[in-house]
C-alpha cells in the first residue's frame, strides 16, 4: 500500500511538475528549452553598469562569447554599456554576470556541457565544469532579454541544463555548391547560439573537390574549378568552430561520388580508359574508385595523411552511400577478384574497401565514420553509423539507427532531418531518436545524437540560410532537450522569436527574400510576390529537381522558388485559422480568415501592375486564380451562399493552384477546399 501511496504521490508530482514547465514554455522564449528551468520572481535590470566577469582557466572561448554576448545585448537594448568586454574574477569582483567554471572542455563525446544559471534583482550566475557549458549558459541567458516600457530587463529564473544528446550536429555540403568562409562562420554562430555542437562539413563528391591537396595538386587544379578551401581557410573555420564548442568533422566520400577525384586521377577508378569530368547534374552517378587497385589505397593513404591533422576531430566521415556498383559489375578484373576473396556481394566489396580504410584512420589517430550503407556483418563495431534511412525503406522499427545501436555500434541519426527536402518544421520536430523502441541502458548510450543534413544542389550562398533556418533550431531542441518536450504549437510559438534573433548573427534566411524578389521584378514592388511567397512553398522531396536533370550547378537560382520557404509563413496561420474554424466556428476566427481572403483577393490588382517580364509572366496562373479563389470564398463566408457558376469557377480556380507553378506549391489550396465546402 505504502509503494502505491509512493507512486501516486511521484505521478502527480511529475505531472504538477510538468505543468508548471508548460506554463513557463508559454512565457519564456528559450530554445532549446532547458531540463529544469524555475522562477525566481525577480528581475535583472540591464543598465549602462552591466559587466562580466570571468573564473576559470584557459579563458578563450568563454572571453570571445561573452564578448559577442555584450555586443548582441547592446544592439537588441540600445544600451550604451560602459564596459564593452568581460575581465576576469579577480579583477571585477562584484560583475553583474559571473561565470564560473573548472576546466577548458574537450571538444568530444565526452565533454559536459551542463550548467547551472540564476538570475536574481542582484545578478546572474553562471556555473559550469566546463568552459563549454559555460557558453551554453550565456546563450540562454541572451535569451531571458525582455522589456516593458521603462526599461529592459533579464527574467529572474534558476535553470539546471544538460544536452539529452551528445551529438548535435548540422552537416553542410559544399561540393555541389561552394560556400565560402564567411558562409559557414555565420552558420556556426547560429549552431552555437541554439547549442549545436558538429558541423560536418560534406567536402567531396562528383561535382567538385574542396580541399587544396599539395600532395596532390591536381585534385584543384582540374576537379575544383577554382573553388576550395586552402589549409590555412581550414584550420581557421576549425578554430572559429572550436571557439564556440562546436567540433568539425570532415568528409571525403567514397568510394562512390568519385567523379570530381576520377577527373584528376582517372586510373583509379573502375571503368579503365575512361575519361572523366565534374558532373554538373544531380543525383546518383556511377563513376566508382576502384577497390581491387593498390593504388587507390596508397592514394588515399597519401591524401588522408596531408588532411587529417587539419581537422582535430577524432572522427572522419568517409561517406559509402549510394554505390550501385555498375562500373564493378562491368569489370571483368574486378569479379575476378570478388572471385578470388570469396566476396559475394558489392557490400562485401565495399566492406573490404571500408576496413583498408578504417585501418589507414586507425592509424592517423581516427574513427571511421560512415552513412549506413556501411553496416554489414563484417564490418568492425569501431565504425559509426550514421543513419539516413528509415523503416519507409523496409527496414526495422527505428531504421538503421536502433538497428546500428543493437549490433553494438555507436549510431548518430540524420533521417527525419533532411532539411534540403524542404518538408515540414512539423515533421522534423517530430521526429524522435529513439521513441518507444525498447532498448538496454548499453543500447541507448549508443544512439549518439544526430545531424540536420543540407545538401546543396539547389542551394547557393544566397539562399543556403533559408533552407536551413529556422528549422535546424526545432532540431536542436529535439537533441538537447528532453523526450518530454514536444508541444508543437509552443515551439511554433518561440522559434517565431529566436527566427528574427539570428538575423543579428548575419544570416540572410529573411533579408534575401526581399533581394530575389526585386532580381525578379527589376526592382519594382514587391509586395505582390512578397504575398505569394508567404503562401508557397518550393516543391518537396526533390520534385523540385526531378531526376536531377533539370538543374545543373551553374543554373539560375535567383527564382520565385528561391524566394519561397519551407512553412510559408501566413498558410502556416491561415491553415490553422480553418481547422478550427471548421471545427469550433466563431466570429473573431471568422474575421481573421477574411482578413486574408480580402488581402488574397486583391493582390492579383498589384501583381497586374508589375511591368512583366517571361519570369513575371509564368506567376500570370498562380496570382489570378488566388485572386479569384479568394474572392468567391469570401463572398461565400460573407453572404453564406454561392451560385452554381460561382462554385464552378471556383472549382476551376482550385483546379489550377493545386497544380505546380515555377516550382512551387499552394500550400493553402485544402484549407481553400475545406472552406468551399462548407458554403451552400
Amino acid at each position: 500500500m505504502k509503494k502505491i501511496i509512493l507512486l501516486i504521490i511521484i505521478i502527480n508530482f511529475t505531472s504538477l511538475l510538468s505543468h508548471a514547465q508548460h506554463a513557463l514554455a508559454s512565457k519564456y522564449d528559450l530554445m532549446p528549452w532547458p531540463k529544469n528551468i524555475q522562477e525566481t520572481g525577480q528581475i535583472l535590470p540591464i543598465t549602462e553598469d552591466l559587466t562580466i566577469s570571468i573564473n576559470g582557466p584557459s579563458q578563450d572561448r568563454v572571453q570571445f562569447t561573452a564578448t559577442s554576448f555584450l555586443r548582441r545585448l547592446s544592439g537588441r537594448t540600445g544600451v550604451f554599456l560602459n564596459s564593452g568586454f568581460p575581465t576576469s574574477a579577480q579583477k571585477n569582483a562584484n560583475a553583474t554576470i559571473k561565470i564560473n567554471y573548472k576546466k577548458e572542455g574537450e571538444l568530444s563525446i565526452t565533454n559536459d556541457e551542463s550548467y547551472q544559471l540564476k538570475v536574481t534583482s542582484s545578478g546572474a550566475t553562471i556555473t559550469a565544469l566546463t568552459d563549454i557549458g559555460a557558453i551554453r549558459g550565456l546563450e540562454t541567458l541572451l535569451q531571458l532579454t525582455n522589456y516593458d516600457t521603462t526599461q529592459y530587463y533579464f527574467n529572474g529564473v534558476t535553470i539546471a541544463d544538460e544536452p539529452r544528446f551528445v551529438w548535435r550536429g548540422l552537416m553542410i555540403d559544399v561540393a555541389r555548391h561552394f560556400h565560402s568562409v564567411d558562409v559557414l562562420k555565420r552558420n556556426l554562430e547560429a549552431m552555437a547560439s541554439v547549442k549545436m555542437n558538429v558541423f560536418h562539413w560534406h567536402l567531396i563528391d562528383d561535382q567538385g573537390f574542396r580541399v587544396e591537396s599539395k600532395t596532390y595538386p591536381q585534385l584543384t587544379d582540374l576537379a575544383s574549378d577554382g573553388l576550395f578551401y586552402t589549409h590555412e581557410q581550414i584550420k581557421d573555420v576549425v578554430a572559429y568552430a572550436s571557439r564556440l564548442g562546436i567540433r568539425v568533422i570532415p568528409e571525403f566520400d567514397v568510394p562512390g561520388h568519385a567523379t570530381a577525384i576520377l577527373t584528376a586521377f582517372p586510373e583509379l577508378g573502375s571503368k579503365p580508359g575512361t575519361t572523366y569530368t565534374l558532373e554538373r547534374n544531380s543525383g546518383v552517378f556511377d563513376p566508382t574508385l576502384d577497390p581491387t587497385n593498390d593504388e587507390t589505397y596508397v592514394f588515399l593513404e597519401n591524401l588522408f595523411t596531408e588532411v587529417a591533422p587539419l581537422f582535430p576531430d577524432t572522427y572522419f566521415h568517409i561517406g559509402g552511400d549510394e554505390n550501385e556498383g555498375r562500373d564493378w559489375d562491368a569489370n571483368k578484373h574486378i569479379q575476378q577478384f570478388k572471385k578470388a576473396h570469396n566476396l559475394k556481394t558489392n557490400h562485401d566489396l565495399q566492406t573490404y574497401f571500408n576496413i583498408k580504410l578504417e585501418k589507414i584512420l586507425n592509424k592517423l589517430g581516427k574513427n571511421l565514420v560512415g552513412w549506413d550503407e556501411i553496416m554489414t556483418p563484417t564490418m568492425p563495431t569501431t565504425a559509426v553509423i550514421h543513419s539516413w534511412r528509415g523503416e519507409n525503406e523496409g527496414l526495422p522499427k527505428g531504421g538503421t539507427l536502433i538497428e546500428a545501436a543493437k549490433k553494438g555500434y555507436n549510431t548518430i541519426l540524420s533521417n527525419g532531418f533532411y532539411i534540403d527536402r524542404m518538408e515540414s518544421i512539423k515533421k522534423h520536430y517530430a521526429t524522435e531518436p529513439i521513441g518507444d523502441v525498447k532498448l538496454t541502458k548499453e543500447e541507448t548510450a549508443r544512439i549518439l545524437g544526430g545531424e540536420a543534413t543540407m545538401w546543396s544542389e539547389l542551394a547557393t550562398s544566397e539562399t543556403l540560410d533559408s533552407r536551413i533556418w529556422p528549422r535546424t533550431a526545432a532540431i536542436a531542441e529535439r537533441l538537447w532537450s528532453q523526450q518530454s518536450v514536444n508541444d508543437m504549437d509552443n515551439m511554433l510559438k518561440r522559434l517565431e522569436v529566436v527566427n528574427f534573433r539570428l538575423e543579428e548573427l548575419g544570416l540572410t534566411h529573411i533579408k534575401n527574400k526581399a533581394v530575389i524578389l526585386r532580381n525578379i521584378t527589376n526592382n519594382q514592388n514587391i509586395s505582390s510576390l512578397e504575398t505569394l511567397t508567404n503562401i508557397c512553398e518550393p516543391l518537396k522531396i526533390y520534385e523540385r529537381n526531378k531526376d536531377g536533370i533539370e538543374y545543373k550547378t551553374y543554373s539560375p537560382f535567383r527564382l520565385f522558388a528561391d524566394a519561397c520557404t519551407a512553412d510559408a509563413s501566413d498558410a502556416l496561420v491561415f491553415n490553422r485559422l480553418v481547422k478550427q474554424y471548421t471545427t469550433s466556428p466563431t466570429a473573431a476566427t471568422k474575421t481573421e480568415i477574411m482578413a486574408y481572403l480580402n488581402l488574397w483577393s486583391k493582390n492579383y490588382d498589384a501583381f497586374s501592375k508589375l511591368k512583366k517580364s517571361p519570369i513575371l509572366n509564368s506567376l500570370e496562373p498562380l496570382s489570378k486564380n488566388l485572386s479569384e479563389a479568394a474572392k468567391l470564398i469570401l463572398k461565400g463566408l460573407e453572404s453564406t451562399t454561392l451560385s452554381n457558376s460561382d462554385k464552378n469557377l471556383l472549382k476551376t480556380n482550385l483546379s489550377v493552384l493545386k497544380q505546380d507553378h515555377v516550382d512551387v506549391e499552394v500550400v493553402i489550396t485544402e484549407a481553400f477546399e475545406t472552406l468551399s465546402k462548407h458554403l451552400k
